[in-house]
């Protein structure tokens, strides 16, 4: 399944920040942050790309029968950002899939990390406490699913890290802030979306993604 969550404008705007942080990788200035939890600066802009990329692709894994009438075609309006309901023309049935660049990207260099973790225990229960907050934060959003505010969760995951992990706080940030935001956002939740009418709901996608996105850069920045 190929769409955006986002509405037109702000799928502009991500197109300009991929540009925009080309340049910056160029200059060494989010490069300096991922070499904090050990990413090579030269494999940078592509795992930046690829979550991009990614966030367009959805694996379908399942279908429920709709609880309540899937609504189509719509935009909603929701702690500061428009969501855009895709058109999938199963007017009874909400398919549950999982985005690319938003759930099995992040998913995989956080496992990756977690093996270089010194303190592996210590980063679980990190991803444990933004796992909670970002549960709480969640809004069930008819036709959408499950949105989470950007801002909370890559500031609770910094916060963590360095209460917790403080000789490897970026590398703990990074983890807890994307892990966190999943789980809470998206696979606690994942129970409610048969109720809220959306046509696709998608772990990793709409509502999540851009916190995803911006958790692990914000998260390691400030840690």
């Amino acid at each position: 399944m190929f769409f955006h969550p986002l509405a037109l404008v702000m799928m502009m705007m991500l197109v300009v920040s991929v540009v925009v942080l080309f340049f910056v990788v160029q200059i060494g200035i989010i490069s300096y942050a991922f070499d904090k939890i050990g990413i090579p600066s030269g494999a940078l802009f592509s795992l930046l790309l690829l979550s991009w990329v990614g966030s367009w692709v959805n694996i379908p894994l399942a279908r429920f029968p709709a609880e309540a009438p899937v609504m189509e075609g719509g935009v909603v309006r929701v702690f500061g950002q428009r969501y855009v309901m895709p058109q999938w023309g199963q007017r009874r049935q909400t398919v549950l899939a999982v985005n690319i660049g938003g759930a099995v990207v992040p998913t995989l260099l956080s496992l990756y990390l977690l093996t270089q973790a010194l303190a592996p225990l210590r980063v679980v229960v990190a991803t444990a406490a933004v796992t909670l907050l970002t549960y709480r934060l969640a809004r069930p959003v008819a036709g959408v699913g499950i949105v989470v505010p950007m801002v909370l969760p890559p500031l609770s995951a910094a916060l963590a890290a360095l209460l917790l992990v403080p000789q490897q706080a970026p590398l703990a940030a990074y983890v807890a802030g994307t892990m966190g935001t999943l789980i809470g956002g998206d696979l606690l939740h994942v129970r409610k979306v048969t109720r809220l009418g959306a046509p696709v709901a998608s772990i990793g996608g709409a509502g999540t993604f851009d916190g995803v996105f911006l958790t692990g850069i914000i998260a390691v920045l400030l840690a």
